[in-house]
């Protein structure tokens, strides 16, 4: 195996320059302002976990882990998300205060991936979670929250779609019992979205017609209220129709929020992580195939970390929104101060005084004044170095020319 050349990075990994830098930053101190403002505090947890903790406890799968022995021969990971973490902590260093917890968090975590094209092993999510509340209030919480998160990210156009593992669950045990293996092909094909798989796999299984089409008939059941009516109809199974109930509340209170209109129930989703025990769901942009958000319930992960309590929760897929959204903030004005030798008190001081008042400056000692660029110009911004500059100053003698603080 060849020896990497000294620029060369892994594959999955990026470089961000400071253009990319300076959006990403503002991407995310938008959301977490806006998480803030519904009573969501930030929390940081280390980028190594011990896997027989966290790692276990994440759900994802080995392949996907990325794995590393310390000095005493101990296997940690680096985090694959923040869900795991954060009910680490929340049940340690948190146990004591009182629930419901509200946690909010922007992070990168990894995951090892095939050398697929477009596949990020590092990337970044901001997200919240609310451990100690079970109810439907809870639930739909989250999701009008994940509506302003990305309305706050600067995302114009999206649906959230929710679901709820019950229903699938409580459905295929019902209609395919004792068949465990066909009802995780099917589940498979529908974390997917292979529909086709999904009806593939039904004339595999040499069903009768009338069940056929009924387990068809779930591919259909995307929209608004009135979907639940139709689940209630197509299962006599307790759990699908507990679950199908549960969703009905969750669309009463997002009605009450004033988001439905960005939200549909698709009762062909599932979540894809096996911790997800309720009400799932996950966030599409008009202009991306992929999701650029996803959530759900999770009332069992804590109990790994020995205090059981519900719990639910979203991350957005920052790094995939970069690529969806201009950040339309204002950015500061960029101001050049160049100075001879002995004025550069006088020029440092201005530079402060600018700074005070939010911009950016960069300062330069001058040697030749007749060939500096800057000072020549006559047009605004000034191009010099690679930037663009709104203001050019000049200190001369202790004499201030250009710029407005003279």
């Amino acid at each position: 195996m060849s020896k990497p050349k000294v620029f060369e990075k892994p594959i999955g990994v990026k470089d961000y320059l400071p253009h990319a830098v300076t959006r990403l930053r503002q991407v995310e101190s938008r959301v977490l302002a806006c998480m803030g403002g519904w009573g969501y505090e930030q929390i940081m947890t280390p980028t190594i976990e011990y896997y027989d903790t966290v790692g276990v406890a994440s759900s994802t799968s080995d392949q996907k882990l990325f794995k590393l022995l310390n000095n005493r021969g101990t296997t940690l990971v680096l985090r694959s998300e923040m869900t795991s973490p954060i009910a680490r902590v929340a049940s340690s260093l948190l146990k004591e205060v009182d629930h419901p917890l509200r946690l909010s968090y922007h992070s990168n975590v990894f995951r090892a991936i095939e050398e697929e094209a477009g596949r990020e092993a590092e990337f970044f999510q901001t997200g919240v979670e609310l451990i100690g509340d079970a109810s439907p209030e809870a639930d739909a919480e989250v999701v009008a929250l994940a509506v302003a998160s990305l309305q706050a990210a600067g995302v114009d156009r999206f649906k959230i779609a929710i679901g709820h593992v019950g229903f699938l669950n409580g459905l295929f045990e019902e209609t395919l019992s004792g068949r465990g293996e066909a009802q995780e092909e099917l589940k498979s094909c529908l974390l997917r979205r292979d529909y086709v798989g999904y009806r593939d796999e039904l004339r595999r299984l040499e069903l009768s017609e009338p069940l056929k089409r009924e387990l068809e008939g779930i591919l259909r059941l995307r929209g608004g209220q009135e979907v639940c009516d139709q689940a209630l109809e197509l299962s006599g199974s307790e759990i699908a129709r507990a679950s199908i109930r549960h969703l009905c509340e969750i669309w009463d209170v997002l009605e009450a929020y004033g988001v439905s209109e960005h939200v549909l129930i698709d009762l062909t989703m599932i979540g894809d992580f096996s911790y997800y025990t309720g009400m799932t769901f996950e966030g599409y942009a008009a202009d991306l195939g992929f999701p650029v958000a996803s959530g759900g319930r999770y009332d069992n992960l804590l109990s790994q970390f020995g205090r059981p309590a519900p719990a639910t929760g979203f991350a957005l897929k920052t790094t995939r929104i970069l690529d969806l959204v201009r950040t339309g903030s204002q950015e500061p004005q960029r101001i050049l101060i160049g100075y001879d030798a002995s004025s550069r008190e006088r020029a440092l001081q201005e530079a402060r005084r600018y700074r005070e008042q939010g911009d950016v400056v960069v300062t330069e000692k001058v040697e030749d004044w007749e060939s500096w660029l800057p000072a020549a110009a006559s047009e605004r911004p000034v191009q010099y170095k690679g930037k663009a500059y709104a203001t050019v100053v000049s200190v001369r003698s202790n004499q201030v020319q250009g710029g407005t603080l003279a």
